[in-house]
């Protein structure tokens, strides 16, 4: 509750009868000019100013924001809600259960571990594709969900009654994000609070943070909110304000129209390729000008869930009447869209083209030169025309495929290669195949895929083989798209015009249907697209984020030992944001991100060496050829679809009892208590170490003496290689860990679904398949030299070996460090292996910011300098001095890092500390942002 009220800005804003109290941002000189992100903050702060943390400065400072400045200003941002999804939240529940014992060991009360802002679960993240292309795929993968993740499940339910303000949607509802923006995002937030002993009801703008990176979805909702690790959303659930620098905004003009064959995965594939090349890391993106009004809500939506991927911290539209029309069509009532209209009216956050705000840059583009694309093959900001994907794919297929000498070759192989018969299906209900009627043709241009590195493999039990490039998966998924009906039923229509043409997906292809809420099959039902898609292998297997995190299930045994047999590079297309290495499926080298009619697409044409302009997809029943042009739906056929088959009845009907849960849920044995009661058998929840031996005060920090090398990692290394999210290999650490526990091969779930355990966790850190630690030779996989004996092991091993022997350990990265998803587990799995600090070139906002949050120090090689051109192998003992500098109450800019080898000169030089405020130098004098919490509240 604020204390001060330093420039009257307290006020009276009536709607309708109703009174609210608001803090009018019109007492601040300045703010007319700031930019709508900025105009929050500034409520923000003015709301919570209480001379301590927020104090008038801070306010001022806001109001004269000079957007040409460098980023300068500490400010503390108290989010509105905090949200999660359950791969994320399941360890924050569980930090916060520990929490309330840690409170009590203190001597404090364990009940004020208690979220002090609204925070809410969906479970979306533990549903897998185990069963896919047929009719009862979405019952029998919900069923193994339930049998896989009963003990998490209990746990999340035992949380929802221990903790209040605290909800959890139960699986089989939807995605998170797209929950988010049809039912649990405000807009503008009303809570009742106290002002000079009176009890008033205060409106003020909806602001979160969350525990996935796509947490800027909501930002197409006028709504400021983004990614940050679990353990930074648990310090906001706990009313720790978030601190930061007062960004520099980027302005972001959108003119014209999208041209009739693109779609909105295109627009945001190109913005962000735009904002990726612009350099955009840590500031905020907003979109203004007079085509803003000419968006689309779920294409705002569309494009603000992948800021992560162009590396802002959000992408924001402001409140029009396009928001109070979407707040409309999604149930909410006309009392909150009369507030909402009102409040943004009154604090100019109501867009207006002709009051241009300032920013620090701008950029512009043009819809209607937007062009059908794609991105990959493992990186989203890799877009690539679609018109030129074929020869893309042809250029980048050596890397990959295991002769690196192929060149393409049009000769290389005889045509009666490129024969695919078809095989039978495989299961019940599948259409996901050509029936055994007719041969397979696979395309002439296939048949030439990679000259010498051709490999067609027989698939056991089928007619037909397979070869690089074919595409095994094909999924819509993900929240970036399945959210955003103008994709969603251009994709339908496409699967409806491809029945009618007589094509079919091809038999190799996994195909997949996961929609982000139960709305969309409803639309879908209405629209009569539901037995077309069915036809074409794209039954609906569940409500949440799969292919996308690297649910995908697994392929078929027989395609997948095929795939093994000679090593093929084979590629997933998904409608998803994420395409990292490793992150879809093991089975897969080469992922790509797609719109949903291009999903749809390739599974027709079932391979990536495909031309989509001049190749046929096939023929119709005449024996004609049919092109992609010829089945893909009008502009005004989508649009006439979406307007008849979508209401306002189906989202209030959908969300009407949004929590309550199925049978399934309802029926799980619930346990009691203010603190969890931990199984010691447990292998999903058990109770981590964080706070083991934790005094009232603060060791002081120490300087680094002795570290060895654990990795070497190149640029780009992601949270995904740092601390994957899918299967767990039989024969690594952590699965060694689950066998030795009495856990089947079968029902080893995934990284993700176990980061409730942190043993499990910390076998998994560095684990991914694909990554390439440096101090070994042409390896992939979680392996590292320890120097200690000189041999190759797994990492977690040699971290224990090294732990024994008492010597701290250190990451050399290059740029980009933790990109990627808001993982905590890939700064706490960090930390446990016995990390003191990473040296990188650059780092990714959020990882960063976990990093520290774990107490883990990030360092940054000087300015233009990396571990070649300073000549580090990796074999280097190091020592980083002038670390103690922090215990004074003060951040030191460099300190001096010595690194020293036998028979070399000692290399010396001073890295720049990325601690960048005074807040986070209290996290990591204090061990952790947990730990600094937690003794806040006990002195409290």
């Amino acid at each position: 509750m604020s204390t001060v009220n330093s420039f009257d800005a307290r006020e009276t804003l009536d709607v309708s009868g109703q009174a609210y109290e608001i803090y009018g941002i019109d007492a601040i000189e300045g703010h007319s000019t700031l930019p709508y992100s900025l105009k929050i903050l500034l409520e923000n702060l003015l709301r919570t100013e209480d001379g301590a943390n927020i104090t008038a400065d801070h306010i001022r400072a806001l109001g004269s924001w000079d957007p040409a400045a460098e980023p300068s200003t500490e400010i503390q941002f108290t989010p509105a809600r905090v949200i999660m999804q359950d791969f994320t939240g399941v360890p924050c529940v569980v930090d916060l259960a520990t929490m309330r014992e840690a409170v009590a060991e203190l001597g404090g009360d364990p009940s004020a571990i208690n979220p002090l802002a609204p925070a809410e679960m969906v479970i979306d993240h533990s549903v897998m594709i185990d069963v896919a292309g047929r009719l009862d795929a979405l019952e029998r993968n919900m069923e193994l969900e339930y049998e896989r993740n009963r003990e998490r499940y209990q746990f999340l339910r035992w949380g929802q009654t221990a903790f209040d303000d605290f909800k959890v949607v139960p699986p089989g509802t939807g995605i998170v994000h797209q929950v988010n923006i049809e039912y649990l995002a405000r807009t503008v937030m009303t809570r009742e609070a106290e002002t000079d002993g009176t009890t008033v009801l205060r409106a003020y703008p909806d602001s979160c943070v969350g525990t996935d990176s796509h947490t800027t979805m909501v930002n197409g909702l006028g709504v400021l909110g983004w990614g940050v690790g679990g353990i930074e959303a648990e310090a906001a659930m706990l009313g720790q304000p978030v601190s930061m620098l007062i960004p520099r905004v980027v302005g972001f003009k959108l003119t014209g129209e999208i041209p009739a064959a693109a779609t909105a995965t295109d627009v945001v594939l190109t913005i962000t390729e735009m904002l990726r090349q612009h350099g955009v890391v840590g500031k905020f993106v907003e979109f203004y000008g007079e085509g803003v009004s000419q968006v689309p809500l779920a294409n705002r939506a569309t494009i603000g869930n992948m800021s992560p991927e162009f590396g802002s911290t959000c992408a924001i539209f402001p409140i029009d009447d396009v928001t109070i029309d979407y707040l409309r069509l999604t149930g909410r009532d006309e009392e909150q869209l009369a507030l909402v209209e009102a409040y943004a009216k009154r604090q100019g956050l109501w867009h207006d083209p002709s009051s241009e705000a300032q920013y620090s840059e701008y950029l512009e583009l043009d819809l209607s030169t937007v062009v059908p694309s794609i991105a990959g093959p493992k990186r989203p900001q890799d877009r690539i025309v679609l018109t030129e994907a074929k020869q893309s794919f042809r250029e980048v297929l050596p890397a990959y495929a295991a002769d690196e000498d192929a060149v393409a070759d049009d000769a290389a192989i005889p045509a009666e290669e490129g024969s695919f018969p078809a095989s039978d299906p495989a299961a019940p209900d599948s259409d996901n195949s050509s029936g055994g009627e007719a041969p397979v043709e696979m395309p002439a241009a296939t048949r030439a895929v990679v000259g010498r590195a051709s490999k067609p493999t027989p698939v056991a039990g089928a007619d037909y083989t397979i070869d690089h490039g074919i595409v095994s998966i094909a999924s819509i998924t993900s929240c970036t798209n399945t959210s955003n009906p103008s994709v969603m039923m251009a994709a339908g229509l496409l699967a409806k015009n491809a029945v009618a043409k007589g094509l079919k997906a091809k038999p190799w292809v996994k195909t997949s249907l996961a929609p982000g809420s139960q709305v969309v099959t409803g639309y879908y039902e209405k629209a009569g697209l539901t037995e077309s898609l069915n036809e074409l292998g794209f039954q609906l297997v569940g409500y949440g984020c799969t292919t996308c995190i690297g649910n995908s299930g697994p392929l078929a045994p027989e395609i997948s030992e095929a795939i093994a047999q000679n090593d093929l590079a084979v590629t997933a297309v998904l409608s998803g944001n994420r395409n990292f290495e490793g992150r879809i499926n093991p089975d897969v080298k080469m992922n790509y991100l797609a719109s949903p009619p291009l999903v749809i697409a390739y599974a027709l044409a079932g391979t990536m060496d495909f031309d989509f302009e001049n190749d046929a997809l096939g023929q119709d029943q005449d024996g004609d050829d049919v092109f992609l042009r010829d089945i893909w739906p009008t502009p005004a056929e989508v649009e006439d679809t979406i307007g008849r088959s979508i209401s306002q009845e189906m989202f209030k009907a959908d969300y009407a009892d949004v929590f309550r849960g199925d049978e399934r849920w309802q029926g799980l044995d619930t346990p009691e208590g203010a603190t969890f009661a931990w199984d010691e058998e447990s292998t999903y929840v058990r109770k981590p170490p964080y706070f083991e031996g934790m005094q009232a005060q603060p060791t002081p920090v120490e300087d680094i003496a002795g570290a060895r090398v654990l990795a070497k990692l190149g640029d780009s290394t992601t949270t995904d290689h740092i601390s994957p999210a899918g299967s767990i290999k039989a024969d690594s650490p952590a699965g060694r860990y689950l066998r030795e526990h009495g856990v089947e091969r079968k029902d080893f779930n995934s990284y993700g679904s176990r980061r409730g355990n942190h043993e499990v966790m910390i076998r998994g850190t560095f684990a991914n398949i694909r990554i390439r630690n440096q101090l070994l030779d042409g390896v992939e996989g979680g392996y590292t030299k320890n120097f200690l004996t000189g041999e190759q092991e797994f990492i977690y091993d040699a971290a224990q070996a090294y732990a024994a022997q008492d010597i701290p350990l250190v990451v050399l990265a290059g740029k980009e460090y933790g990109t990627g998803s808001s993982r905590d587990w890939a700064a706490k799995g960090t930390k446990l292996l016995g990390v003191k600090a990473v040296i990188a070139e650059s780092y990714e906002r959020i990882h960063r910011s976990n990093l520290i949050g774990m107490g883990v120090l990030p360092l940054q090689y000087p300015a233009g300098q990396n571990a070649e051109s300073l000549g580090l192998t990796g074999e280097e003992t190091f020592s980083v001095e002038g670390v103690t500098a922090l215990n004074e109450g003060t951040t030191p800019k460099t300190v001096r890092v010595t690194a020293e080898r036998e028979g070399a000169e000692p290399i010396v030089f001073d890295a720049v500390v990325r601690i960048d405020t005074p807040g986070e130098a209290d996290y990591f004098r204090h061990g952790g942002i947990l730990q600094y919490v937690l003794r806040s509240l006990v002195k409290s």
